[in-house]
C-alpha cells in the first residue's frame, strides 16, 4: 500500500541542515526509508498558487518529497494567525496568549482545502494518507468533502488540553467534528487521548468505547503512539560528531569546566526563563560552581513576526545578560546563549560533550531532545538528564532526575544533584532509559501507527460526504483553482 506522509514542515537529508529536534526531524529517517512520499510546505508563498503549485519532488532515500507553494494572500492568517496564535497556545494550555480573528480562522480553513486539492495529484485507489500536527487539523474533512474514501490518519505532535482549555480557541467544535473524518487520530500521551474523549463525549455527546467514536463521517478510532527516534542511528551519529570542527572547540573551550546543555526553539512552552533563573539561582545557592560548570543554551528563533515570541526572544537576551553580568568573570560565561540553530550531528557531538542534558518545558508533547540526549551518551560515562515531568518523554525516561520547571529552586538542586552524581548511579539510569528508547523507536512508532490505520479503515463504517450532512463551514471563496 502506498504511503503519504503531509505536514506543515519538511527536513532534508542534509547532513548541516539545522534541526531542533521534532516533527521534521524524526520523520525523515522513516520516510527515508519506508518509501513514502512526504509532502508539505515549500516555505514559499505564491499570489497566484494553484493545487499545482509544487515547487520541488525530489528523491529522500526510498521516498520522496514533494515541495507545495501556499498561497500569499492566505498564508499568513493559516500560520502566524490561527495555527500558532490561536491552537498552538491552546494545546499548550496558554490560552492569555490567544490572538486570533475571523479571518486567520478563514485562512486556515482555506489552506487546508488547498493542500487537500494539491493531495489529489497522489491519490491511488491503494494510498493511505497519513497527516501530521496541528496545522491540518481540518484537512482530513477537506480530504471528505472532495471524495477521498481511502484510510486517513491523523496524529497530534503536541498535547491536547482539557476541554475547558481547547473551548478557547475559537471555532473549536466545527474542528473537532471536522477531525473525526480521519479513521485513526493518534496521541502522544494517554492524558492527551482522555482529554480528547472527555471533550467528544462531553462537547459533542458521542460515545467512546475503548477508544472507538461513530460520527457522522463513520468509525474513527483514538489512541496514544508514544514517538521515538532513530536510537541505534543517533548514538552513531554522536560518536561520529566527536571530530566535528564545532564539537572539537566546544571541547577545548571548556578547560575543564563541566557543561550543561539545553536545545529549544525560543518558544513559550519550552520553559526557557524559569530555566535561566534556575542557573542563576543555582550559582547563589552554591557559590562553589562558578567557574566549575556552564550552561549551553541553543535557542533557535521562531516565528519571530508573532508578538509573544518577539517579546520572549527580547526577554531572554536580556535575562541572560544579566545573570552573566552578575555571576560571570573575565574567563568564564555561566550562560553561553547561541541564538541560531545547528545540525543534527553537531548537535549530537554537543549532548555527547555535556555532563547534563536540561529539558524543562512548561508543556510538550514529547521533546525528543530528551531522547536524543540519553541516546548520544557515553556508555561508559553517561551524562545525566534533568526532565521536566510536564514533558511527554517523562512517562518513558522516568529515571531522568524530573523537575517541576515552575519550581526555580528545586531546578536549581536537582542541577546540583546531577553535577555531583556518582558513575554508576549515571550508568544505572541511563541504562534504564536506553531499553525504553529501544522498545520505543521512530520506526516501531511509525510501524505501529501504520498497522493501526490499516486495522482502522478496515473495521470503519460508511464515510459520509460532509456536504450530505450539513456544511462544515459557510461557504466562502474557494481556493480551488
Amino acid at each position: 500500500m502506498d504511503l503519504v506522509v503531509v505536514s506543515n514542515r519538511v527536513a532534508r537529508a542534509k547532513a548541516n541542515e539545522p534541526m531542533t529536534g521534532g516533527l521534521a526531524a524524526a520523520l525523515l529517517p522513516v520516510v527515508e526509508k519506508s518509501g513514502a512520499i512526504w509532502v508539505g510546505s515549500s516555505g514559499r508563498v505564491r499570489d497566484n498558487a494553484t493545487k499545482d503549485s509544487f515547487a520541488e519532488i525530489e528523491s529522500l532515500g526510498a521516498g520522496a518529497l514533494a515541495l507545495l507553494d501556499l498561497p500569499a494572500a492566505h498564508y499568513g492568517g493559516y500560520y502566524e494567525g490561527f495555527a500558532n496564535s490561536a491552537l498552538w497556545p491552546a494545546l499548550h494550555s496558554r490560552t492569555d496568549l490567544i490572538r486570533v480573528s475571523q479571518d486567520d480562522y478563514q485562512s486556515y480553513r482555506e489552506v487546508n482545502a488547498f493542500m487537500a486539492r494539491a493531495l489529489m495529484r497522489f491519490r491511488k485507489p491503494g494510498t493511505m494518507f497519513w497527516i501530521q500536527d496541528y496545522h491540518f487539523l481540518a484537512l482530513g474533512a477537506e480530504m471528505r468533502d472532495l471524495g477521498v474514501r481511502n484510510p486517513l490518519g491523523f496524529f497530534l505532535h503536541t498535547p491536547w488540553p482539557a476541554r475547558r482549555v481547547i473551548a478557547g480557541v475559537p471555532h473549536h467544535r466545527e474542528l473537532i467534528e471536522a477531525m473525526l473524518a480521519y479513521d485513526l487520530i493518534g496521541f502522544q500521551t494517554d492524558d492527551d487521548c482522555e482529554n480528547f474523549a472527555t471533550y467528544l463525549r462531553t462537547d459533542l455527546g458521542l460515545e467512546v468505547d475503548a477508544g472507538i467514536v461513530t460520527s457522522r463521517f463513520g468509525t474513527s478510532r483514538i489512541a496514544t503512539f508514544p514517538i521515538g527516534i532513530d536510537v541505534d542511528g543517533f548514538s552513531a551519529q554522536a560518536q561520529r560528531a566527536a571530530s566535528h570542527p564545532d564539537v572539537s572547540r566546544l571541547r577545548k573551550s571548556l578547560h575543564g569546566e563541566r557543561l550543561a546543555i539545553g536545545v529549544d526553539r525560543v518558544d513559550y512552552s519550552k520553559g526557557l526563563v524559569n530555566r535561566i533563573s534556575a542557573f542563576d539561582r543555582l550559582f547563589e545557592m552554591q557559590p562553589s560552581l562558578k567557574r566549575s560548570v556552564s550552561l549551553l543554551q541553543i535557542a533557535t528563533p521562531s516565528r519571530g513576526g508573532i508578538e509573544a515570541y518577539s517579546n520572549l526572544q527580547d526577554e531572554l537576551s536580556k535575562q541572560v545578560t544579566e545573570v552573566n553580568g552578575r555571576h560571570g568573570e573575565v574567563d568564564w560565561t555561566p550562560i553561553r546563549y547561541l541564538s541560531k540553530g545547528f545540525s543534527q550531528t553537531v548537535l549530537a557531538g554537543f549532548y555527547r560533550a555535556a555532563q547534563v542534558g536540561v529539558v524543562t518545558p512548561l508543556h510538550d508533547g514529547m521533546n525528543l531532545v530528551a531522547k536524543e540526549y540519553v541516546a548520544a551518551q557515553n556508555p561508559i560515562d553517561p551524562g545525566v538528564l534533568v526532565l521536566s515531568k510536564f514533558a511527554g518523554a517523562a512517562n518513558e525516561l522516568d529515571t531522568a532526575l524530573l523537575v517541576n520547571p515552575h519550581d526555580i529552586d528545586g531546578m536549581a538542586r536537582t542541577i546540583a544533584t546531577a553535577l555531583s552524581m556518582p558513575a554508576p548511579e549515571r550508568r544505572m539510569r541511563w541504562e534504564a532509559m536506553m531499553a525504553k528508547l529501544r522498545a520505543g523507536t521512530i520506526h516501531s512508532w511509525f510501524a505501529d501507527f501504520i498497522d493501526a490505520l490499516e486495522n482502522a479503515r478496515s473495521t470503519a463504517g460508511p464515510v459520509l460526504p460532509s456536504a450530505t450532512v450539513r456544511p462544515l463551514r459557510a461557504v466562502g471563496a474557494r481556493l480551488y483553482n
